[in-house]
């Protein structure tokens, strides 16, 4: 458990700055940051087996899930010269099969109802990781432990083969987006030949090309031991029932090689590098770079707590006096990347129009030395301290995917404790300014590495980068929880009890058969209470008390598709807007509030809906709903801010341009619903460069007044709180809020589609490695009709990993990475859509096996028993991890009122699949999954694409993309 020091007097004043001029009364105090750090607690007991296996249980039964997530220390930091990509390209290995489970691993899990299933690998680690219910826990057991222990047999030069080209795709799918090589230039200059973080993640294609099946059996051999691993279990499950389980599945694996770690060390450059690049992006960019010390370090709390008062808060110095005041950027950040050797320090500024590189450069440098020299205050530092709590809490209620498991393990792994996140968020909030001027100045002062990106064609592509001596994929996004010092002692829960070894069982476990799924637990979906505002305010919520956090969606029936068709871009730049500012808090004042509360605040749109969102702590939940309600009803629309947001909005459209899914979108909707469905914009809502120009505060506050009114909008709130509760604390912050006299206005959806064929529309993007193909059509059907039946259906097509097209484009051709087929999910008229990324060279052969798959699904190879039964049971089992958390409850609730459905929708969804047959499917198939209307795009390189698309019996046009 988490003590801080003091409440700082910027807590205790911030409410002031909180209520604005809608408080009815003074507004609550924000909750001292320890009582907030108190929530982050994950008590967990541990035991290690004779073959090495370290074995870590932390028991959370508020649903009836266990995680189970293992990690492998090896990761493309233990490859040698030559062997780049290696690890990456075995993880994929992993997931084909093994000896005793020879087919994909996804299909026994899918059938279980597994969630947040994966694998992934990076720098110092490999791991995979799966959610499933309590009663498939040895299901999940054997099939990991037989990869650990019974792979080889399975692991085919087919296989090997067809993972190598999946991999390759991946390759060139993340080096075909904007910054793309930026990971190859931060590596290649950072850290010099022979370093182990020099190399990509994902290797280099030659590397790749030269794996063989010898390569991959010593792989395994030599880095896959138990004793070269980290299991944690979480959720529904005790200590004694893991031992018993642990043991039986992973007893009788032999301890592994003893993995050596390569020599690392944390370079300094001799001198200061600059180098100057051109790349498919929208706006002059500046990166400047060091390297750091690993995640261990004693300097990394404020080497992170100082980088966010730079330039991760919302109130950062570069928010403040780069991107605000005397602007000459659109953005700017600093974020520092942890791996366990040695960190990466990342600074980054994107230039307004009218801005060059060098006088941005300039204005960075300057805002680095002031900080270097004067270091932050106290009460920014308290900002980013409880800026950093809030998602930590959050996460506390997901035992999976990057949950309390992850948590535990990267503890484990790093740095010898799976509880080492408390003794870093302790050290977080302990630091002082003059630490964080210390450490600053300790890591920046040294020689920097400099890039200033310009807009042009790229001057070289990824195929030959990511070696040994030449680079990754662009960086993940870094977790809300850090790794640190590290501990000496042995694994401890919180109350310092280890767990006793585990009792040895007499039998080796049985690998003929997969073990039997005990009987699972039923959804118990949250009650949905209704009540009503003093001001006749709908509110809907669902109580969920698994952590202190509440979410909240206040809901306008608006969406992009109110957007007036003469101003686009309209709603978005009023959202935009909102950000900064209110009639009483300026765009600093109210980034800061945010910041003391630990709260989070953002307006969004869909095509039908305009949300605004927030996440808030529960015991500063009074004092969040007033910011909340002062956001929604009170903003500046600053006209000084208008110009500057204006400016952000017309790079972001310029982004959109150069990134080839969402190019793709721009010009399928207008093509399926035509120029006047309200659904026939841009999905972004960013409109073009001229209509966004034209825009004025009077368009803004036209909108807002226009459709963000009491009478149409409804509150959602869902988390840990009560009706009664909440009632009270809304009608305080929006109960006096009065609707206008106008009446409600209205979307038109009463328009005529456009009668198109079959085509393909061209959009030419030179130099890609691959295509982007996003195929659809507008299907006979409002959203609420979309049935189980017919998502059935597109899930045997192309809605899940194992779906045909998938199987085929990727799992047998290699020519993806992965494809996808899905619904747009909107209200009128839904469309159907297709999605595949494909290696250049196969764009006509893909589209040909994307049609040869749907005739075949369509004609004489109907769904069959085993897809159906599979995907059922799947969709079935997987209902109480699919709403473990707050978010995902909110969601439901929401498309529950959005489509009109009964509160138990999801509930009844078992029942709804009982009498579902293959012929049902069928039927609802051939009724709405035709591909005789079918448009496609293609955003790709036309030298080399346009001849092989002409081959095909469709009309090609080319379309250029409009901004």
């Amino acid at each position: 458990m988490m003590k801080f020091r003091r409440l700082t007097t910027a807590l205790i004043l911030s409410s002031a700055l909180v209520a604005g001029p809608i408080a009815m009364g003074q507004a609550p105090k924000p909750a001292p940051i320890a009582q907030l750090a108190k929530a982050v607690d994950i008590p967990y007991q541990s035991f290690t087996l004779d073959n090495g296996l370290r074995v870590i249980v932390h028991e959370d039964h508020k649903a009836p899930v266990v995680a189970v997530s293992i990690w492998y220390r090896v990761g493309s930091k233990h490859e040698p010269a030559g062997k780049t990509g290696f690890a990456h390209l075995f993880e994929h290995l992993m997931f084909n099969g093994s000896e005793n489970a020879p087919n994909d691993y996804f299909e026994p899990l899918q059938q279980v109802g597994a969630t947040d299933f994966n694998g992934t690998t990076w720098l110092d680690r490999t791991n995979y990781y799966q959610t499933v219910p309590t009663g498939a826990l040895d299901l999940a057991l054997f099939l990991e432990s037989d990869r650990m222990g019974h792979l080889l047999g399975a692991v085919t030069q087919e296989k090997l083969d067809n993972q190598r080209g999946v991999v390759q795709n991946e390759k060139r799918q993340s080096d075909n987006q904007p910054y793309g090589l930026l990971w190859y230039e931060l590596a290649e200059n950072l850290f010099p030949k022979g370093h182990p973080y020099r190399h990509s993640t994902i290797g280099s294609m030659a590397d790749l090309n030269s794996a063989t099946l010898d390569d991959a059996h010593k792989w395994f051999h030599d880095h896959y031991g138990p004793n070269n691993a980290v299991l944690v279990l979480a959720g529904d499950i005790d200590a004694a029932t893991a031992k018993q389980k642990v043991q039986r599945w992973f007893g009788d694996i032999p301890r592994g090689l003893e993995v050596k770690a390569p020599a690392t060390s944390v370079p300094t450059l001799p001198a200061p590098v600059f180098k100057q690049l051109t790349d498919m992006i929208p706006a002059d960019t500046v990166y400047e770079a060091w390297t750091a010390p690993g995640l261990n370090d004693p300097d990394i709390p404020a080497l992170e707590m100082g980088l966010m008062v730079l330039g991760g808060l919302s109130s950062s110095r570069f928010d403040n006096h780069l991107v605000r005041n005397n602007a000459v950027a659109v953005s700017a950040s600093a974020d520092i990347e942890l791996f366990e050797d040695a960190s990466l320090i990342l600074l980054q500024a994107v230039a307004r129009d009218g801005v060059d590189s060098d006088q941005l450069s300039k204005r960075l440098d300057e805002k680095v030395a002031a900080f270097l020299q004067n270091g932050p205050t106290r009460d920014e530092l308290d900002r980013a301290v409880t800026s950093y709590l809030a998602p930590a809490i959050a996460l506390m209620e997901r035992v999976g995917g990057d949950g309390k498991a992850a948590i535990l393990a990267e503890g484990a792994l790093y740095s010898n404790d799976p509880g080492f996140y408390a003794a870093r968020m302790q050290q977080y909030a302990s630091v002082t300014p003059e630490a964080v001027k210390a450490a600053m100045n300790k890591w920046m002062s040294r020689p920097v590495l400099k890039l200033s990106y310009k807009p042009g064609e790229r001057t070289e592509g990824g195929e030959l980068r990511g070696g040994a001596v030449s680079g990754d994929r662009p960086m993940r996004a870094r977790p809300a929880y850090y790794q640190g010092p590290e501990r000496a002692q042995a694994d401890s829960g919180v109350a310092g009890a280890s767990a006793a070894a585990p009792a040895q069982v007499s039998h080796i476990a049985d690998r003929s058969k997969f073990p039997e799924v005990q009987e699972l637990t039923a959804l118990d979906f949250p009650d949905i209470e209704r009540g009503k505002l003093a001001n006749g305010m709908e509110l809907v919520l669902a109580r969920r008390a698994a952590a202190p956090v509440v979410q909240v969606a206040v809901s306008f029936d608006a969406g992009y598709a109110a957007d007036p068709r003469d101003a686009l871009g309209t709603q978005t730049l009023m959202l935009q807007l909102m950000d900064e500012g209110t009639k009483s808090l300026n765009s600093v004042q109210f980034a800061e509030a945010k910041e003391r509360l630990g709260v989070s605040i953002q307006g969004s749109a869909s095509a039908d809906d305009t949300v605004i969102s927030m996440r808030a702590l529960k015991p500063n939940l009074a004092a969040s709903f007033d910011l909340l309600s002062d956001y929604i009803r009170n903003p500046a629309f600053d006209p000084t801010e208008l110009e500057r947001v204006r400016g952000q909005l017309i790079v972001s459209l310029r982004d959109e341009l150069t990134q080839p899914m969402r190019a793709a979108q721009r010009v399928l909707n207008p093509a399926l619903y035509g120029p006047n469905h309200p659904y026939g914009i841009p999905p972004s809502g960013l409109g073009t460069e001229v209509s966004l120009r034209a825009l004025t505060r009077d368009d803004v506050v036209n909108f807002h007044n226009h459709w963000l009114r009491p009478d149409n909008a409804r509150i959602f709130v869902v988390g840990d709180t009560t009706l009664k509760e909440a009632t009270q604390m809304l009608n305080r912050s929006f109960g006096k809020w009065k609707a206008p006299s106008a009446p409600l206005p209205v979307k038109n959806f009463d328009v005529a589609l456009p009668q198109n064929g079959s085509r393909i529309l061209l959009v030419d993007r030179p130099g890609a490695p691959q295509s982007v193909i996003l195929a659809g059509r507008v299907m006979d059907m409002a959203g609420k009709d979309v049935s189980e039946t017919v998502r059935v259906a597109n899930d045997v097509l192309g809605g899940t990993f194992l779906a045909r097209i998938n199987m085929n484009l990727r799992e047998e051709k290699g020519w993806s990475y992965g494809t996808q087929t899905f619904f747009s999910g909107v209200k009128d008229r839904v469309s159907w859509m297709a999605y595949a990324a494909v290696q250049a060279d196969k764009t006509a052969a893909s589209i040909q096996e994307l049609r040869k798959e749907m005739h075949s699904f369509l004609d004489e190879k109907g769904a069959t028993a085993g897809e159906v039964d599979r995907i059922i049971a799947g969709n079935v089992r997987e209902l109480p991890g699919r709403f473990e958390t707050t978010g995902a409850v909110l969601g439901g609730v929401r498309d529950i009122v959005k489509f009109g459905r009964a509160d138990n929708y999801f509930e009844t969804l078992p029942a709804q699949y009982e009498d579902l047959t293959p012929q049902k499917v069928d039927e609802e198939a051939r009724k709405y999954l035709t591909d005789k209307d079918l448009t496609y795009v293609v955003v790709g390189d036309a030298k080399i694409v346009r001849p092989q698309l002409e081959a095909l019996d469709l009309p090609v046009e080319s379309v250029s993309l409009s901004n």
